[in-house]
């Protein structure tokens, strides 16, 4: 279901009118009818609405998983195949683990969690939690009482279930890593400052987090409350800011060769608190604070850029200064979608082994720099400039053969569009123009010169607020709609750009979901939504509908949700919410 421009609800229960007879039965009757779709109650009503891939590190296969009435399952798509293969036999599987596991489960109600697929392709592992206690040994941390985890590994060809009997616990992934592309350095904060240690060193504590052979080797010193490294976004204790642990930090970038790193960080020792009060700490409310800049206040974090060379440890700030109270972002390469499940993937800078990018903007985003940083400049140099009288949005940048072209999302036509330059910032071509916008940048293929992207607004006849997937040519040519369909759709593409797992719904409409080639071509269906349960307990859907603005020209497209016993000669309230800010 998919937020739209207006919502306009008329609620069950609640009645306008002065007719005083059967009143209060109806209230009560819309009472008892609206409690019948509350989130508890749906939670055993509405299941899987959407496919989520999860692409194999070789070759296009794919599993997901997905529930419905009958419970969950999992499948194993081969597209190109074109088939779709149960990932086990369910009741065959929930024999076998009962028998090991000394719990009774059922196909309907099998409960696998962590599954995860090997490189390999076919070698399956996933964890299985007994009803039992846990035998506690000396390197538990958590002192309270844990239940017995069973973990397994499953061959898919063969579907032989082998229980991993050596193995008492799962691999604990420490969540402050930031690893070098090559793997063999992890980068971190302690103290509110930033430290390094060897791969080595990590895995030791992956074993046992107190090991006091492991070396931390410290980068910078400078880190204080307000201005370092590490620090929480909210700040309830200021006393555990300093206290030895090991912590993430947030933007860290690697050359590609794991010579260097980029990060920002923020002082904001001059902002004044923003005072919110956490109603759920226990046993009473608290207080909790964090930095704040309200509109019209001059006390402004300020964004420091520092870059690391791991050769010799040493780091040193680049100069960025250009707007007041301006904000710094680090451009990286896209995720990969056979990345997505491992736990130790490094986020690699856009650019090559010398060279990255920064979009700089002021605070009230009338102007935006793309800017280029070398290894062994002073300052980033801005070498594409985007200037409004007005708020522009932001997207992340794209780049083709590391660099050597860039792909900027631009709204300066009044429209949000594409464009292609070259490395210096010199403009190639437009590669899409029209009363439309495009949201985002999803894939470049580079081999093929084609961009994919979310669109909305293109097709006139359509709600403006659907998006679509599209490819087209960095020369602008070959512009084509890859999800067709007076639809929203959720697309997702694998890492070669060869196939789609297309999601599409509306709020009036069972959501679906496609396999489809790169080229729009449907191969398969995936799923449908499984509605059965909702719609028979009375489950009406809503009515889109456009109306004209005050202005008497500009469409608004809304959703009105009426009560399922509507009577159109009664009156109903309307509820407008509304979303003020700022809070936590």
């Amino acid at each position: 279901m998919k937020k739209q421009l207006l919502l306009v609800m008329l609620c069950a229960g609640m009645f306008c009118g002065t007719e005083a007879q059967g009143q209060e039965t109806e209230r009560l009757s819309g009472y008892v009818q609206a409690e019948r779709f509350t989130k508890e109650k749906l939670n055993t009503m509405l299941f899987s609405t959407s496919v989520d891939p999860h692409w194999f590190q070789k070759g296009n296969n794919f599993w997901y998983e997905y529930k419905t009435s009958n419970g969950k399952s999992w499948y194993v798509v081969d597209p190109v195949a074109k088939t779709k293969r149960p990932l086990f036999d369910l009741d065959d599987i929930a024999a076998q683990i009962t028998e090991i596991v000394k719990d009774p489960f059922t196909a309907q109600q099998l409960p696998i969690q962590k599954l995860e697929a090997g490189e390999d392709g076919r070698t399956f592992t996933f964890q299985i939690t007994s009803s039992q206690d846990a035998k506690k040994d000396s390197t538990d941390k958590d002192k309270g009482p844990k239940k017995e985890i069973f973990f397994f590994s499953y061959d898919y060809p063969t579907r032989k279930l082998t229980w991993l009997e050596d193995k008492k616990k799962e691999t604990e992934y420490p969540d402050w890593a930031s690893f070098s592309p090559d793997g063999k350095t992890v980068v971190y904060a302690k103290d509110l400052n930033l430290y390094r240690m060897s791969r080595e060193d990590y895995e030791k504590l992956k074993k046992d987090d107190k090991d006091s052979t492991v070396t931390d080797i410290q980068l910078t010193t400078f880190g204080v409350k307000d201005f370092g490294f590490g620090q929480p976004y909210s700040l309830l204790n200021t006393d555990t800011l300093c206290n030895g642990k090991r912590k993430g930090v947030w933007g860290i970038v690697w050359s590609p060769d794991s010579r260097y790193f980029a990060v920002t960080v923020s002082d904001e020792r001059a902002v004044k608190d923003l005072w919110v009060i956490n109603s759920m700490a226990s046993p009473r409310p608290t207080l909790e604070s964090y930095k704040y800049q309200m509109p019209g206040e001059k006390e402004a974090p300020v964004e420091h850029l520092y870059l690391f060379d791991m050769n010799d440890n040493s780091h040193k700030e680049i100069r960025t200064s250009a707007f007041k109270d301006q904000t710094l972002r680090l451009a990286h390469k896209p995720w990969m979608q056979k990345d997505r499940d491992r736990k130790e993937v490094a986020s690699v800078w856009l650019g090559d082994n010398n060279r990255f990018f920064v979009t700089r903007s002021s605070r009230d985003l009338h102007r935006i720099d793309i800017c280029s940083y070398t290894v062994g400049q002073d300052s980033i140099r801005p070498i594409i400039e985007e200037r409004m009288n007005t708020y522009q949005e932001v997207r992340p940048l794209a780049a083709v053969g590391n660099g050597k072209e860039l792909i900027q999302w631009s709204e300066r036509d009044g429209w949000a569009h594409l464009y292609l330059y070259d490395g210096e910032g010199n403009l190639k071509n437009r590669i899409t123009r029209g009363p439309w916008h495009v949201d985002q940048i999803v894939k470049v293929d580079e081999a093929k010169r084609l961009v994919y992207f979310l669109a909305n607004g293109k097709d006139k006849d359509e709600n403006p607020y659907y998006e679509h997937l599209y490819r087209v040519g960095l020369d602008g040519s070959g512009l084509q709609q890859v999800t067709p369909g007076d639809y929203f759709h959720m697309a997702r593409i694998d890492d070669d750009a060869a196939f789609v797992v297309n999601n599409y719904s509306r709020v009036n409409t069972i959501p679906r979901t496609d396999l489809m080639d790169a080229n729009g071509r449907k191969l398969m269906t995936l799923e449908e939504s499984d509605f059965s349960q909702l719609l028979a307990a009375g489950y009406q859907f809503p009515e889109p509908f456009k109306v004209k603005a005050a202005d008497g020209v500009t469409d608004l497209y809304g959703v009105m949700y009426k009560p399922f016993n509507f009577d159109s000669t009664a009156l109903y309230p309307i509820i407008d919410y509304v979303y003020p800010g700022p809070q936590v």
